[in-house]
């Protein structure tokens, strides 16, 4: 019989130099493919991005501390147990300015791809 599930065990570990985590546990990168990724992610205190313009949606769960964004020069700060769906196409900044780690979850649809980020500083 053939299995209709997958198990992820050891997880792509995304190389970064900013000092966030990115492990991911089904995508491009990982087992998964094209159509969906989920990643768990810790972001250092004081960590940011630079504004972007994904070409896909986006969904946000915070699991420990908080996170800040700035969507369409609107700012929103979640906590631990809010969750956020950025659409694709949208002008985002992603950042932790506080003063402890944020951990999250974060999945993209269709799967994240650094080509369809599209960072205005790149």
């Amino acid at each position: 019989m053939t299995r209709k599930y997958t198990v992820q065990k050891s997880p792509f570990v995304v190389p970064t130099t900013d000092g966030k985590l990115i492990e991911e546990h089904f995508g491009a990168a990982s087992k998964g493919g094209e159509q969906l990724s989920i990643a768990h992610m810790i972001a250092p205190p004081k960590w940011s991005e630079p504004f972007q313009t994904p070409e896909f949606d986006e969904y946000t769960y915070v699991i420990r501390g908080k996170k800040q964004f700035v969507v369409d020069g609107e700012t929103i700060v979640l906590e631990a147990g809010q969750s956020i769906k950025i659409e694709k196409n949208t002008r985002v900044q992603y950042s932790n300015p506080f003063d402890e780690e944020c951990e999250y979850m974060a999945i993209c649809m269709p799967a994240f791809s650094i080509d369809k980020v599209n960072r205005e500083n790149d």
